[in-house]
């Protein structure tokens, strides 16, 4: 009998994976996911080096106008603030949980470029020497494929990738080529796991074509369409990197901004990627959270919600409560099976992030529930006003 050496091989590793479930001894590897963090224009301005404030909107044509808006709703800031100042409350919850990677759609560009893009209605940027602000929350990598990310240009694409990389953060769905904006972010744990991040935009989150990366233009990692063959490609890339033991983590900016509804395209998309071996599909664009569906012990979030964003004061679809986010923290066993899913209610005030309470987290609660029973979740609101996610 011929074996095959490298299945024998896989055969040994899996059957150690699962006798340490059996002993008890499984590594457990928790993720934290949240939704759009929007570091630039009001943001920005209130950060130690801001950026210049000079805006291309229809009515506002200074991002210190968001500022404004911002203290005449909930009161005056004192600025400069510190490094830290934005995360607020989130920084105590990552002490508490200290999860083994920590993963954001990074809705800005990192640049002082004067390229903005042409035609474009909103443009988000972060001064460079500000970049000090995600170091705060020891992020391992910020996604990177949305609509804001080229705002100002192909040199404030290059400089945002630069300032992150220098400030020791990995980056995903954006390059300087095809080639480096589909490739993967690895992020190297203990005991030789890895968490591997790729990242994606589509046009219905408002990212242009034109954007996406080629052979030989910088850009995006843009999705063409939702098509099971789009999705079998992302998973034949998956299994080329993939080991025993990883879990992948698919980011995914789709959708438009307001409204709970999923489409079919993205549950059979996103199902279809858990099938082909993803074990998260992180999706963003929403300004508020939407539906969590479990799909194979495997999280499918179809909107993070907004974690952070210089909206505060701004009226208008004010039923969606986008003001409250949420820390997403799911935990996974040796097997890379979901063991158990914890979210964290945040709520954006005083343009940082804290901690959501009572009657804000049992709206959350009422809301998840809601929208996750056409894929079998509820959301439980626990005595510590955190909230578990409970799946079929």
């Amino acid at each position: 009998m011929v074996i095959d050496r490298r299945r024998f091989l896989a055969g040994v590793s899996a059957a150690l994976v699962d006798a340490r479930i059996a002993h008890g001894a499984a590594p457990m590897t928790t993720l934290f996911l949240c939704g759009d963090v929007m570091t630039g224009r009001g943001i920005d301005q209130i950060m130690t080096k801001p950026g210049k404030p000079h805006l291309y909107e229809s009515y506002v044509r200074s991002a210190t106008r968001y500022v404004e808006i911002a203290e005449r709703a909930t009161g005056p800031i004192v600025r400069p603030v510190s490094a830290s100042y934005i995360w607020g409350d989130a920084l105590a919850e990552l002490d508490r949980v200290r999860p083994s990677a920590r993963i954001v759609n990074l809705e800005t560009s990192v640049t002082t470029s004067e390229d903005a893009w042409p035609g474009k209605a909103i443009h988000y940027r972060m001064h460079p020497a500000n970049v000090d602000c995600l170091k705060a929350a020891r992020l391992d990598c910020c996604s990177l494929a949305n609509n804001h990310v080229l705002d100002w240009g192909y040199r404030g694409l290059a400089e945002t990738i630069g300032a992150l990389r220098a400030a020791g953060i990995r980056t995903a769905g954006a390059g300087g080529d095809q080639d480096e904006a589909l490739a993967p972010a690895i992020i190297e744990l203990a005991g030789g796991r890895r968490v591997i991040v790729f990242a994606f935009g589509t046009d219905s989150a408002g990212v242009p074509h034109e954007w996406a990366a080629t052979k030989e233009r910088a850009g995006v990692a843009y999705l063409p369409d939702l098509a099971p063959s789009t999705a079998q490609a992302i998973a034949a890339r998956v299994q080329a990197v993939k080991r025993i033991g990883d879990i992948v983590v698919v980011s995914i900016h789709w959708g438009g901004n307001w409204g709970y509804e999923v489409t079919r395209a993205q549950r059979a998309f996103a199902r279809l990627l858990v099938d082909g071996g993803v074990d998260v599909v992180h999706g963003h664009s929403s300004h508020h959270p939407k539906a969590i569906e479990i799909h194979r012990d495997r999280p499918i979030l179809f909107g993070c919600g907004d974690f952070l964003n210089d909206y505060e004061g701004i009226g208008g679809y004010e039923r969606y409560r986008g003001e409250l986010g949420l820390m997403y923290f799911p935990v996974f066993g040796a097997s890379r099976a979901l063991e158990r899913f914890t979210l964290v209610p945040t709520r954006v005030r005083h343009l940082r992030v804290n901690r959501a309470r009572g009657e804000d987290v049992a709206w959350l609660a009422t809301m998840l529930t809601r929208e996750g029973a056409a894929f079998g979740t509820r959301v439980v609101h626990e005595p510590d006003d955190t909230l578990t996610v409970h799946w079929r």
